[in-house]
């Protein structure tokens, strides 16, 4: 339960106040020692009532000074305190939109035309975007001849990055890459999220899909409103697919398939980048999320706003400080003996 009662939000500038006793302690402990000034060294105590007023320390009769800068003191040591009370609870705003990530995980994806390889740099994208994420909820799926949902969309971007190191090309036990079953387990993803956040799609891949209808699929999901974005991963020289070899024991090769990849990037409204060793690529797909994305009101969350009165206490001081320092505040009048009038 949360009291709403007066309280300070920063208590520890309370010890500011003993700085007050402290150095009222010195000027009575050092009252003594100031009787006199440097004119002490050198004349005898008795000869001291004869020399000039001007060159003879004064005594300060007046006790105005003192209290006034013990009293500012305090004002702004208890404003830096944050004296506040009563709050006001509200749900905070967020980015609405949603993001699902097709990894691509076919064998393919084992090429080391980009070092370490293909998989591996992908895996280092994903992490790249979760870190770069400013509170977009995002999923993730892994494909090859069939989609698997690693995790649904979320806002813990922890949870899927725990999941990465799991995914591998060994999870397949048929060869291809089939893009439409992938596309359709998203879609049905981003359909559960509502109508009022943007629906994107991030494809992570090389490329060489075998489906057909494969455009007029994207295409009609940026009718409906979701972007297709793509973030290949390659090489257009590619290099030989471990584990595979041709009819005639020849290394199979694979090479990065850019052309299909920007077309379908095209078709679905979104952005193409080829990744690379920076984060440019990842931070470029974000901006074009957000720059889609509407504003809503997380419901499940609630924030504190409370009534800071600080500056109740910062008028008061300012105007003491006026007229501590106010014209002619610093110079003495001097009478008999340096006794101030």
């Amino acid at each position: 339960m949360v009291d709403s009662g007066f309280h300070f939000a920063q208590p520890l500038w309370l010890w500011g106040l003993l700085a007050i006793p402290l150095a009222i302690a010195w000027l009575l402990y050092s009252a003594p020692f100031r009787q006199h000034g440097l004119e002490a060294r050198y004349a005898d105590a008795h000869l001291l009532p004869h020399l000039s007023s001007a060159a003879t320390t004064h005594r300060v009769g007046s006790k105005t000074p003192l209290i006034g800068w013990a009293l500012a003191w305090s004002l702004l040591s208890l404003a830096m305190a944050g004296p506040r009370w009563d709050f006001r609870q509200m749900s905070p705003f967020q980015p609405g939109a949603d993001l699902v990530i097709l990894l691509d995980i076919s064998r393919s994806m084992d090429v080391t035309d980009v070092d370490p390889s293909r998989l591996e740099r992908a895996r280092q994208e994903i992490q790249d975007l979760v870190a770069a994420n400013s509170g977009i909820s995002i999923g993730l799926i892994a494909f090859a001849t069939v989609a698997h949902v690693v995790t649904p969309i979320t806002e813990d971007g922890e949870s899927l990055l725990r999941q990465l190191p799991a995914i591998s090309t060994g999870l397949v036990q048929l060869q291809g890459s089939h893009l439409s079953d992938a596309i359709d387990r998203a879609n049905r993803l981003l359909a559960g999220q509502g109508d009022d956040v943007a629906h994107n799609i991030l494809l992570i891949s090389d490329g060489d899909f075998a489906d057909k209808a494969l455009d007029q699929q994207v295409r009609e999901l940026h009718d409906k409103g979701t972007r297709f974005h793509v973030l290949a991963v390659g090489t257009s020289q590619g290099g030989p697919v471990p584990g595979l070899w041709g009819i005639n024991h020849e290394p199979v090769l694979s090479g990065l398939d850019e052309e299909s990849l920007r077309r379908l990037a095209e078709l679905g409204g979104g952005v193409f980048r080829v990744a690379d060793y920076r984060d440019d690529d990842t931070r470029d797909i974000l901006r074009a999320i957000m720059a889609h994305a509407t504003t809503r009101q997380n419901q499940k969350m609630h924030t504190l706003v409370w009534n800071e009165y600080f500056y109740w206490l910062l008028l008061p001081a300012g105007l003491i400080l006026l007229y501590l320092y106010r014209p002619g505040a610093g110079i003495s009048r001097f009478g008999k003996h340096g006794e101030v009038r």
